[in-house]
């Protein structure tokens, strides 16, 4: 109950943030990057017109809109920094394209940067990176850039991100970190399932984000959820393909930030590698996950529907011979359906050292094959209630 009652003000919180934006909106001088020498030819390079215009919206006493009208806007590596007088709105009606050579994005790990932006709002707009050609170069061996990030927000706060498109990332297409109260609403990031790092969200060390109505087809993690990250909601989310919403990998560091107060609610996982997934590396850390729900989620035909993995070591480098200090208490998993493409589709593999604790399973109903799943706990302590299939192995 008390989880549910955080997720109720988490949402009118958010509710409120965003209502208030929206209001003063209406109000805003705008900036129109035609202006500033921005060409919608999807040819010329737009990058400079592009951060003048945020210049003068961003140096503006009153609420200001960063205007981008219809076509296609080439862009390298842009960088939009703070903090800016007022509030300011990014309105995209375009396509945001990288350059056919993704060396041009450089090796920064971005190429939409915003940096210590508060009470910012970014409406709209595709985004094409297009990563096809850094991902053959990743997978051929050669000398290849990091890869970019197609949008990420750093040191952010009161965002709201709404109607974003974003294809074919070189990586992650939606970076959050060390922000504070952020709204992601009804986006759409899409990548080929073989294209490699390219997960749909990333949050890592803040506190109140807010995710509702994406769809996240891509070839790693739909959302992915790093240390330092509290107070996260996410509600209406379809994923797949992709390796399912998952909190890690944590416990690479000694000392690390924990997770906690995460819930994922009213989700359709489709053909992806994993459903809900928690993971750690096998080795000492002081990082926790804690206060944990996944709730009303459909699987369809998903490996691993609902899996604990706290022997994650890639490669076996690094790692070997030891276990997770990674200490996971409080996890509910609650009324999630559906068919899963493994036959174990309950897997619970805590660490020895650190058992998990608290983990609460009720109304699973999972199938293989039109036939009974089967599950598998080891080190792990909690409690089952209501209809169980396949059959809890999870004990007080």
């Amino acid at each position: 109950m008390a989880i549910i009652n955080h997720c109720a003000c988490l949402l009118l919180i958010s509710l409120f943030f965003m209502i208030s934006l929206f209001g003063l909106s209406n109000a805003a001088t705008t900036y129109n990057v035609m202006k500033y020498g921005a060409k919608a030819d999807g040819k010329t390079d737009s990058t400079q017109a592009f951060v003048k215009t945020w210049a003068a919206a961003c140096s503006s006493a009153q609420t200001a809109t960063m205007y981008v009208p219809k076509g296609r806007f080439l862009l390298k590596a842009a960088v939009f920094r703070g903090p800016c007088k007022s509030r300011i709105n990014v309105q995209i009606y375009g396509t945001l394209i990288a350059p056919n050579d993704y060396w041009a994005l450089g090796n920064s790990g971005y190429w939409i940067l915003f940096i210590k932006v508060n009470r910012l709002a970014v409406f709209g707009g595709t985004l094409d990176a297009k990563g096809a050609g850094f991902w053959a170069c990743m997978k051929s061996g050669k000398s290849c850039p990091v890869g970019a990030r197609s949008i990420t927000f750093n040191w952010a706060n009161d965002v709201v991100i709404s109607g974003l498109i974003s294809i074919n990332s070189q990586q992650t297409h939606l970076v959050i970190n060390s922000c504070n109260n952020v709204v992601v609403r009804n986006v759409k990031l899409v990548a080929p399932d073989d294209s490699p790092n390219t997960d749909g969200i990333h949050v890592q060390s803040s506190t109140g984000v807010t995710i509702t109505g994406a769809t996240l087809q891509t070839g790693d993690d739909c959302v992915s959820i790093g240390p330092g990250t509290k107070n996260l909601y996410m509600s209406n989310i379809k994923c797949g393909p992709g390796h399912g919403v998952s909190i890690g990998s944590l416990g690479k560091a000694v000392n690390e930030a924990g997770v906690q107060n995460v819930t994922l609610t009213n989700a359709v996982f489709t053909g992806s590698d994993n459903g809900v997934r928690i993971k750690s590396w096998a080795r000492p850390s002081n990082s926790f996950v804690t206060n944990i729900l996944f709730q009303n989620i459909m699987m369809r035909n998903v490996e691993n529907p609902i899996i604990i993995d706290q022997n994650y070591c890639p490669n076996n480098e690094g790692c070997p011979n030891q276990s997770s200090g990674v200490k996971i208490s409080q996890v509910t998993y609650k009324n999630i359906q559906g068919t899963s493409a493994t036959a174990e589709a309950v897997t619970f593999d805590c660490s020895p050292s650190n058992p998990c604790r608290g983990i609460r399973l009720q109304d699973i109903k999972l199938t293989y094959m039109n036939t009974v799943a089967t599950s598998s706990c080891k080190n792990i302590g909690g409690s089952s209630t209501g209809v169980l299939m396949p059959q809890s192995c999870v004990r007080s």
